[in-house]
């Protein structure tokens, strides 16, 4: 917002990825999703779909760059934040 604010913006437009530009695999966000809710989730192990990719991950470095914007929660910090906002929104 601020780079809009001071007209730093090049384009009418600018596309930045925001992550931690680190991948994680989905039995990686569930198990710490299950640690920091203390929520089970049910699930199961099956083969791979045709057409699954195989990774996908933010590249930050634009945002890095240009925005000097650098990530400072890990994925527990963000789960956890999400799973607090979520039960009081929801009760």
């Amino acid at each position: 917002m601020k780079r809009l604010l001071e007209e730093k913006n090049t384009e009418n437009y600018e596309v930045y990825n925001i992550g931690t530009g680190k991948g994680s695999s989905v039995l990686e966000v569930v198990k710490t999703f299950e640690e920091v809710s203390g929520v089970k989730l049910n699930y199961s192990f099956v083969d791979r779909r045709l057409g699954d990719i195989i990774s996908a991950y933010a590249n930050t470095t634009k945002a890095n760059t240009v925005l000097g914007w650098k990530s400072e929660l890990t994925l527990k910090n963000t789960l956890r934040s999400a799973w607090e906002w979520e039960k009081m929104i929801n009760g």
